[in-house]
């Protein structure tokens, strides 16, 4: 059939797109969710593999006790509640890369369900519901090669096979493209806060389907869903979900109908293309899992969970305002990431000024940082050394200009800024008999300038300040050099 022109925004504007998504993350543990095979990315091909993940005949499941604590972790930060009770099922289809024939999942009794994630989009708040979370196992992985040429060939790497996977499905409460952006962001930074999955989309360990529907704006039933599968970027969520909605609406818009289908996004063309029909649930002949006793969270299991669990990022953002009094968008900088947020409070901690602790981290140390192509959590300067730079200039050991001309020194030597300060002989000069002399000096090299401040030019005070500092190498003390050149002049 031929492709539809596509409708121009007045006809968009008269749909409603609904979208909830489906995610996957790869939990970070150390051996899979059903052996003790390891996880770690980079290893030669179908080398972390034994008979069970391989699903080879008569090899049994054994449940991974840290993949559930990060399940339940997860849940909690989410808002889920987390079932006393879950059962494992097999979910049964084919793929090449799925060696057992099935995936272990969860059906009817997952771990957690009815949690929330609230975004901001355009400063409107909103809450997302999240439908459920379940624990399952990952498939393998298929490698297509060649298919340019005439020679043709896949290649199935089964080192990913067996990774355990938390599935979060989201209510249908999704309205727009930079909601579901705003939705997958804020659920990254929940997942990477209490540390129970990297979210490093570039090696898979978190991706999103999209399942789309369009209905004409007022009315009370969605349109027919189509899902998008393997988004693993954050603009290709946007770019699918958008073509989606404008793909949607061109064929009901016409008078046509939208199959239930599975679609992959390509970004080459930046189009959905049909994958397959979609299933249903009952073609997977889901059923419990014959290997695996249900799983049961005991009260004392689940409190010792929660006592584990770190500070989320929007009550880190709240107190951040309120107790260091930041602004709003400082905090939300500074709690983006949890490596910038933990670096921040113990420059905090070693300098006493919250205000000058996040303009240095939000500023000079992250220019720093961006051209040496490093995180904070690689960053050569430690927190606390940081820190006694703040309060060094807090003292009026050091000027701020000679600060941040100490910044990459710190970087490259790794040394405390009091040891370079007394190395360098950069102590700032507070003696009124040192700078007099070197005022006399600068306003004796300058009469032209004199002659201007004392024919009412005041503002020129700024230009012998700056030639007095510049004598100083900086090191003049700038409130003491003020009322020197004042009196002076």
């Amino acid at each position: 059939m031929p492709s539809l022109a596509a409708p121009d925004a007045s006809v968009i504007a008269r749909y409603q797109p609904v979208i909830g998504l489906e995610v996957h993350c790869q939990l970070a543990t150390r051996t899979k969710i059903f052996c003790g095979c390891a996880t770690g990315f980079g290893a030669a091909p179908n080398t972390n593999v034994c008979p069970v993940c391989l699903g080879l005949p008569g090899a049994l499941p054994v449940l991974n006790k840290q993949a559930v604590e990060f399940a339940i972790q997860a849940a909690l930060a989410l808002n889920c509640r987390v079932n006393p009770v879950s059962v494992f099922a097999r979910k049964n289809y084919f793929y090449p890369d799925l060696p057992k024939g099935y995936q272990i999942s969860q059906f009817d009794k997952p771990l957690a369900e009815h949690g929330y994630v609230d975004i901001e989009v355009n400063g409107v708040k909103k809450r997302i519901g999240i439908t459920r979370i379940h624990m399952e196992d990952d498939a393998g992985k298929s490698i297509h090669d060649g298919f340019k040429d005439s020679d043709k060939y896949t290649y199935v790497d089964l080192n990913r096979t067996g990774t355990p996977l938390i599935e979060i499905v989201s209510e249908p409460d999704i309205r727009s493209a930079d909601e579901a952006h705003a939705y997958l962001t804020e659920l990254k930074q929940v997942l990477q806060y209490v540390g129970v999955s990297t979210c490093d989309m570039e090696k898979g360990h978190l991706r999103c389907d999209a399942n789309v529907s369009v209905m004409l704006k007022g009315a009370d039933k969605f349109g027919t869903k189509a899902e998008v599968k393997n988004l693993n970027s954050f603009r290709f969520l946007k770019l699918a979900v958008d073509q989606e909605i404008e793909r949607q609406v061109g064929i009901v818009d016409s008078g046509g109908r939208v199959m239930q289908e599975t679609r992959l996004f390509n970004p080459a063309t930046g189009e959905t293309v049909t994958m397959r029909s979609k299933e249903n649930a009952h073609d997977y002949r889901y059923f419990p899992e014959p290997d695996l006793v249900p799983l049961k969270i005991s009260e004392a299991w689940m409190a010792n969970v929660q006592a584990a669990m770190t500070e989320l990022p929007a009550s880190r953002r709240a107190r951040f305002t309120g107790e260091y009094g930041l602004r709003e968008y400082d905090a939300q900088v500074l709690t983006a990431e949890r490596e910038t947020s933990d670096y921040f409070e113990q420059v905090v901690k070693a300098s006493g000024d919250a205000r000058a602790a996040a303009n240095w981290v939000m500023g000079d140390l992250a220019a720093l940082l961006k051209d040496a192509e490093k995180s904070i959590a690689e960053s050569p300067i430690s927190a606390a050394n940081l820190g006694r730079l703040i309060k060094l200039i807090a003292e009026g050991k050091i000027s701020g200009k000679i600060a941040k001309e100490l910044l990459p020194k710190m970087a490259e030597s790794g040394d405390a800024p009091e040891t370079l300060v007394e190395r360098e002989g950069l102590s700032q000069i507070s003696d009124e008999g040192a700078l007099l002399k070197i005022i006399d000096e600068v306003i004796a090299a300058n009469p032209k300038q004199l002659e201007q401040y004392r024919a009412g030019k005041t503002t020129v005070i700024g230009f012998f300040v700056g030639q007095v500092m510049k004598a100083s190498r900086g090191q003049g003390d700038p409130a003491v050099v003020n009322r020197l050149l004042k009196d002076k002049l």
